[in-house]
C-alpha cells in the first residue's frame, strides 16, 4: 500500500511526505490507495527512506511493462540533461580556500570565548542560577565550535577524496592496459585538484548537501545535480537515466548508450545529441557500436543557416568534420530536428506539469533513487496513456 501510495504521489506531482500525509484525509484517490486510512508523514519519509533503492529498482520492471506494450521501438532514441535544484541553497556553499580562512577565525572565536568562561567561574551561581553545574557551553560557543567542527569535517572529506582522485589518476596513468577515454564513466566526484592532491583554493562543499555543486542554466546558477535522460522516439518512454553532480555531458553518452543497451536488450538503431555531448571518442565509439550517431559539433545561432554539403567528402576529414557534414545534408538534419521533440519534452513534463523542481533527498546516492522514482513514474503515466488504445488493439 505504502508503495502504490509513494508512486501514485510521484506520479501526480505530490512528492512532500506531509503533502501526502494530507492528501490521505482530503483526496478521494489517496484515500482509496491509503484503504481510508492516514499515514503519518513521518511514517512515509521513513517508508521511502528505507526501501528507496527497492523502489528505484521498479524503474526496470515499469521498463519491461512499457517494451511489452510496443511503446520501445529503439529506432531513435535521444540524450539530454537538464539541472535539477538540490535540496540545499547556494549561499550554503563555502570555497576550500574560505573553510581555512574560517576555520581558523572559529578556533579564535572559540578560544576567546573560553577564556571568557574560564574568567567567570567565580560567578556560576549567579551566571548559571542554582542546580546548575556551571560549565555547560555558552550558547555562542556552541555555535561557533559546531560550526568550526562542521567546516573541519568538510575539508577534510575534500581533502581526502582529491588525494584518492590524484592516487586513481596516477595508476590510470601508469596502466598500459587501460580502456579507452569514455569507455567508462567518470568519477561523480571529480574535484579541482593540484598533482599532489590538493584541492584548488576555489572547490566547494554544500553545508547542507555536500553532495550537490553550483551549476550554470538558463537562468542562473543554481545549487543542483546534473540529470540524464536517454528517450525512445516512438512514445518518449525514458530507456535510461542517471544523476551526477559534475556539469559538463559529454562524459555520459557511452554510459548511456550502454544502459539503454543493458535495459533493453540491444543499442538503439540511431541516436542523437546536443554539442554538449560531442568528442571524437564518442563518436568514434558510436561508429564501432553500429549506431547511426547525430551529435551537434558545435552550436548555431536561430537565424543561422547550416552550411551547404557539395561533392565527395575529403578522405582526410577528421571526426568532427565528419559529423558536421553528417548533419548538414538533408538526412542527417531531419534526424537531428527530431532532437529536441524526443528528449526535451519528458523534461517539460517532468518539471512544469508535474512541478519537480527540486529534490527532497539529499546525497548522490538519495538523489540517484529519487530521480528513478521520477522517471518510472513518467513511464507509468506514458503506459497509463496508451492503454485504452492498447486495449483495443
Amino acid at each position: 500500500m505504502m508503495a502504490a501510495l509513494l508512486l501514485y504521489a510521484y506520479s501526480v506531482g505530490v512528492p512532500s511526505s506531509r503533502k501526502i500525509e494530507k492528501r490521505c484525509h482530503e483526496d478521494v484517490a489517496f484515500r482509496v490507495i491509503a484503504g481510508n486510512t492516514q499515514p503519518d508523514h513521518t511514517c512515509i519519509s521513513e517508508f521511502r527512506r528505507i526501501h528507496l533503492e527497492a523502489l528505484a529498482g521498479l524503474y526496470l520492471q515499469i521498463l519491461r511493462l512499457c517494451q511489452e506494450a510496443g511503446l520501445v521501438k529503439l529506432g531513435h532514441v535521444a540524450l539530454d540533461g537538464t539541472k535539477q535544484k538540490a535540496s540545499a541553497s547556494k549561499h550554503k556553499a563555502m570555497s576550500y580556500e574560505r573553510m581555512q580562512e574560517r576555520e581558523d577565525q572559529l578556533q579564535a572565536r572559540v578560544e576567546e570565548l573560553l577564556r571568557a568562561a574560564e574568567a567567570a567561574d567565580a560567578e556560576d551561581d549567579r551566571a548559571y542560577g542554582k542546580g546548575r553545574r556551571g560549565d555547560e557551553l555558552p550558547a555562542e560557543l556552541q555555535r561557533a565550535e559546531g560550526r568550526r567542527l562542521r567546516i573541519r569535517e568538510l575539508r577534510e572529506k575534500l581533502e581526502t577524496e582529491a588525494k584518492a582522485q590524484a592516487k586513481a589518476k596516477q595508476e590510470d596513468d601508469s596502466d598500459d592496459d587501460q580502456p579507452p577515454a569514455g569507455s567508462t564513466p567518470l568519477p561523480s566526484h571529480r574535484i579541482p585538484a593540484d598533482s599532489s592532491g590538493t584541492p584548488d583554493p576555489k572547490a566547494q562543499r554544500n553545508f547542507t548537501d555536500g553532495d550537490s555543486r553550483i551549476m550554470k542554466t538558463n537562468d542562473g546558477f543554481i545549487q543542483g545535480y546534473n540529470c540524464q535522460a536517454a528517450v525512445d522516439e516512438a512514445h518518449q518512454i525514458i530507456v535510461a537515466h542517471a544523476v551526477t553532480n559534475q556539469p559538463p555531458d559529454v562524459e555520459h553518452f557511452i554510459p548511456m548508450m550502454e544502459q539503454v543497451a543493458n535495459n533493453c536488450g540491444k543499442m538503439p538503431h540511431s541516436s542523437s545529441a546536443d554539442a554538449g555531448y560531442f568528442s571524437e571518442a564518442n563518436a568514434e565509439w558510436a561508429l564501432n557500436q553500429g549506431i547511426n550517431a547525430h551529435i551537434a559539433t558545435g552550436r548555431r545561432k536561430h537565424d543561422e543557416l547550416a552550411p551547404t554539403v557539395r561533392g565527395r567528402p575529403r578522405r582526410d576529414m577528421t571526426l568532427k568534420e565528419m559529423m558536421a557534414r553528417k548533419l548538414s545534408t538533408k538526412a542527417g538534419a531531419k534526424v537531428y530536428s527530431r532532437r529536441k521533440v524526443i528528449a526535451e519534452p519528458p523534461f517539460g513534463q517532468i518539471k512544469q506539469a508535474r512541478g519537480f523542481r527540486q529534490f527532497l533527498l539529499r546525497g548522490l546516492a538519495k538523489v540517484r533513487g529519487e530521480w528513478s522514482l521520477i522517471s518510472l513514474t513518467h513511464n507509468l503515466l506514458k503506459l497509463h496513456s496508451a492503454y485504452p488504445r492498447l486495449a483495443l488493439t
